[in-house]
């Protein structure tokens, strides 16, 4: 049966920060657009970034853009492309005013200036001392964001198809992206989106692991999608474990804390991030306060019954401060800790957050693969931006702050360079004659089959591979044991039963859909992690550690390169870094010391 055909200039799929603002551009430049989202936008997960979004403004002190290039560089343990990294931070400060324009409530000094905030890994000077750089709306400016973001949309006669899933990507024999196919939730029919040019806006994977700060719909389906049409994914290894999850429930305790003046205490009340950063203390890079709370832990000095989380103490603060600043924070230590933080603290542990890797994109949000000897050829009609894209701006570990940074720059930049695109190309390339049936053939196995494997069985085992063979420590044995182990999951993801065969609103098999893709990134993480033979980042190997001639571990020698995952024979590829910016004098490789 052939599936109706709705024809859109520019089709956005996801409707969380970069994907509403790359809209927002091709709305205003007259184009019609079309943006699916599995949930109202305003429930994009955007909504729960909490600390800021970083931009050199210099309201709070001196501070340039050159900086933070720096402090990002750096983060990412130079893996990070050079040339992206600048594009980010040199146009951050421009990205923030205009959102202000657009009526985001930002926090206000007493002249009127943005208020902004420390946060870790940024710096004056380059690494000199903690800089206040992360422009915030109290705890809550993920949320602002978005709702600033929608609105603009809705002004702008954005088109929205809310409550729908994108299936598959579609291209041509040429490999031309062409749009994707849908399915509409509420009906359980579906669509062929007909697109010149499409984006990919879908945010996050940490689904994959059994403890994470990411919602449930955060389950990797613009990975899974790019993956079945021959994309490959980049440096999925690097995952970023927040340090700060409530534990016990994974729920985000924001950076924001610490830099208001929190601080982490073991069991002893010491305030251990002296030993393991004394310049940066508890506002070090995320990998590193991660890894050195997992140390306090393993080392038996974690507080609580079972000496298994750190105490981040905020009382000292005050109430005042605690209820302008850090609301919605008490509010969760409350709902999710049962604590009061205004007068004890907060009990945490690392916690999935954030993935570093994703579709491979130049700083103009394109999807670029290797074809040709050419390690970065563009896809015709393809774009990716926020978490999903992979520009490469975060390398091995992301700088809190910068991801809503990425997802305002890179929408931005997707959506001009869409427009370039559609202007170029005004015309709706022939879809191919196939079109839609790898995702009808999907969508009649899952309802046709018989005794298969229960989707949360399946999905259970995947996030508990994951947590116990690629968590914030990778040991060789156990990655070798967990590559077999999540391909043997994958193998029984291949016949996923669901025992509801209805169409309308049937959530059990969007569930076994989004399972279908977050196996993708899974084993494209486990494989990835398991060949990378150095510490770098948030990719800690403890059999590559300090050894003579290995800057904390990284083997710039042989592995300053992104990693590329296929999922055709589960194959890995690599691409170099690019250690050239696009203005200034490049940032050769050192140490990290904070």
């Amino acid at each position: 049966m052939a599936l109706n055909v709705r024809k859109f200039d520019a089709v956005v799929v996801g409707a969380g920060g970069s994907g509403l603002r790359a809209a927002l551009q091709l709305s205003n430049a007259g184009l019609k657009v079309a943006v699916l989202s599995k949930v109202f936008p305003t429930r994009s997960h955007t909504v729960a970034a909490q600390g800021g979004v970083g931009a050199s403004l210099g309201n709070m002190g001196e501070d340039n853009w050159h900086w933070h290039m720096y402090d990002t560089i750096k983060g990412s343990d130079w893996l990070g492309d050079q040339d992206a990294i600048e594009f980010m931070c040199k146009t951050a400060p421009e990205a923030v005013i205009e959102l202000e324009h657009f009526g985001m409530p930002f926090d206000r000094n007493d002249n009127g200036t943005i208020y902004q905030r420390p946060f870790g890994g940024h710096s004056q000077n380059f690494g000199e001392k903690p800089v206040q750089r992360s422009c915030c709306a109290a705890d809550r400016t993920g949320h602002a964001m978005l709702h600033t973001l929608y609105q603009r949309n809705v002004f702008a006669n954005t088109q929205f198809f809310v409550e729908w899933m994108a299936l598959d990507l579609i291209r041509d024999h040429e490999g031309n992206v062409l749009g994707v196919t849908a399915l509409e939730m509420e009906t359980g029919e579906s669509m062929i989106f007909h697109a010149k040019a499409t984006l990919f806006a879908t945010g996050g994977a940490g689904r994959i692991y059994a403890s994470s700060t990411n919602a449930f719909i955060n389950t990797g389906d613009g990975l899974g999608m790019a993956a079945r049409a021959g994309i490959p994914l980049e440096d999925m290894e690097f995952w970023q474990f927040h340090p700060t999850g409530v534990a016990g429930a994974g729920v985000l305790i924001t950076e924001g804390v610490r830099g208001e003046g929190g601080i982490l205490l073991n069991k002893d009340g010491e305030r251990f991030m002296e030993r393991y950063a004394p310049t940066m203390k508890d506002l070090a890079s995320r990998d590193v306060v991660s890894r050195a709370m997992a140390t306090e832990i393993k080392d038996g000095r974690g507080a609580g019954p079972n000496n298994d989380y750190i105490l981040l103490k905020l009382d000292h603060l005050g109430p005042e401060v605690i209820n302008k600043r850090l609301p919605g924070i008490r509010e969760i230590a409350l709902k999710f800790g049962n604590v009061d933080c205004t007068r004890e603290p907060i009990p945490v542990v690392p916690t999935c957050h954030y993935q570093m890797g994703g579709i491979p994109t130049n700083y103009r949000g394109e999807v670029v693969v290797p074809k040709g000897g050419n390690d970065n050829a563009v896809v015709h009609g393809f774009y990716a931006a926020g978490e999903c894209g992979c520009a490469s701006i975060h390398g091995a570990n992301r700088l809190g702050t910068n991801s809503l940074t990425d997802l305002l720059v890179m929408g931005k930049s997707s959506g001009d360079s869409m427009i370039r695109f559609i202007k170029e190309n005004n015309t709706h390339r022939d879809l191919p004659k196939d079109a839609g049936e790898l995702s009808m053939a999907r969508i009649s196995r899952l309802d046709g089959r018989k005794n298969g494997e229960n989707v949360h069985e399946v999905g259970d085992a995947m996030r508990q591979t994951m947590q116990a063979h690629c968590g914030v420590f990778r040991f060789p044995e156990m990655l070798e044991k967990g590559v077999e182990k999540i391909k043997q999951v994958a193998e029984r993801a291949k016949s996923l039963e669901i025992g509801d065969k209805s169409k309308v609103f049937n959530t059990a098999r969007i569930e076994a859909l989004e399972l279908e893709n977050l196996i993708e990134v899974a084993v494209a993480t486990m494989v990835s992690a398991e060949a990378r033979k150095e510490t770098r980042g948030a990719h800690d190997r403890a059999d590559f550690h300090d050894r003579p001639g290995f800057v904390n571990g990284r083997d710039d020698q042989n592995w300053l390169k992104h990693t590329l995952w296929y999922k055709e024979g589960n194959q890995l590829g690599y691409k170099p870094v690019n250690l050239q910016p696009l203005t200034v004098e490049s940032f050769a490789p050192k140490a990290r010391v904070y």
